[in-house]
């Protein structure tokens, strides 16, 4: 991920360091040599004795005063900067990184090193914290939905899960059911796609392989009364949380997109969240946009981040929407997920 950025910020800066140097230069000092009075002469002479006291044998000079005659800087010019951000930027595009969040990398960049000096055997290193500090703020911190779901006090918690067709949406839901089963946080799966042939199969096998009670209807009735009637055992059964799984429906489709508001206005999920593939780039920047208009989803898990050599779509995706990415899917097995972290995202990136 990143690595051909990782590689072009290192000749960049190599470049701008051979352009232009700053050479600290020693003042000048006044030298003053040691006298003493002559009485014969009546007159100051030239102390030779003390002068050669006082001046230090060759190779001998101050540590630091050689240290501080050969500190060398670079100052980046606008210029230079405008030479290489388009690099730089047609890098981040290739990275599955969106336009405006590439242009808001840029940009910032450009304030924090524009005009500023850099000691020259560290601008390389300076410049790619910088970039990792740009990318930690763009990325959202993400919470703990084990946590949440303990700290409301009337159960169940609910959490609805939405997405287009083909993202992986049914088996991450019973990922999640199973990891929070690890955790002594029970839960029931509410199988309101109603619409895709064999879903409710699907799901239901998923249920007896992890030991979740899973609630369905037949094939074409109201997947928000489904969900309405998971949370109602759940109430019955003292059950911590209800996933509810729903048909995959692409964000461009209004009569679709009317439906899962419905979903969501009579099911009042504590948690909406967005499930997408890495791997799609741009694609899933527009769905995962789109479903949070619609809806106002609360956090975001993208999938088959095993297989994603780029990263920019998990950057793009926090930013546009303002919202966390949870988890990342690392596979088809249920231990295959993981809880998203900032610092090892960033890490992956190679920067």
């Amino acid at each position: 991920m990143f690595k051909f950025l990782k590689e072009k910020i290192g000749n960049w800066t190599e470049k701008i360091s051979k352009k232009e140097e700053i050479v600290e230069e020693p003042k000048k000092k006044e030298i003053k040599l040691p006298m003493k009075f002559e009485p014969g002469l009546q007159k100051y002479e030239p102390d030779l004795e003390k002068l050669k006291e006082e001046t230090p044998e060759p190779g001998t000079e101050s540590f630091f005063r050689k240290i501080k005659t050969k500190i060398s800087k670079v100052k980046i010019s606008e210029k230079d900067f405008e030479i290489y951000s388009e690099e730089l930027k047609g890098l981040l595009l290739e990275n599955n990184v969106a336009y405006e969040v590439a242009e808001k990398m840029i940009k910032e960049l450009k304030e924090k090193i524009v005009e500023k000096e850099f000691l020259k055997k560290e601008i390389e290193s300076e410049i790619k914290d910088l970039f990792k500090e740009i990318i930690e703020e763009i990325l959202i911190e993400p919470y703990d939905l084990a946590k949440k779901i303990n700290e409301k006090k009337e159960k169940p918690y609910v959490v609805l899960f939405c997405g287009i067709n083909g993202t992986g949406k049914t088996t991450t839901i019973a990922k999640i059911a199973d990891s929070l089963k690890k955790e002594k946080i029970s839960s029931v799966i509410a199988a309101a796609d109603t619409f895709r042939a064999a879903s409710i199969e699907q799901i239901k096998e998923h249920g007896e392989k992890i030991g979740i009670k899973v609630i369905s209807h037949e094939y074409g009735s109201d997947p928000a009364s489904v969900g309405f009637d998971a949370i109602k055992y759940a109430k019955k059964n003292l059950i911590d949380c209800v996933l509810i799984d729903t048909a995959g429906r692409m964000h461009t489709s209004k009569n679709l997109i009317k439906e899962i508001e419905k979903i969501s206005k009579v099911t009042k999920p504590d948690t909406k969240i967005f499930i997408g593939e890495s791997i799609t780039g741009n694609d899933v920047i527009e769905q995962a946009r789109s479903f949070n208009f619609s809806i106002g989803i609360d956090g975001i898990i993208l999938t088959k981040a095993d297989i994603d050599e780029k990263g920019g779509t998990a950057l793009s995706v926090g930013y546009v929407t303002k919202k966390p990415i949870l988890y990342l899917g690392t596979g088809q097995l249920y231990a295959e997920i993981e809880p998203f972290d900032k610092k090892r995202f960033i890490k992956k990136l190679g920067l």
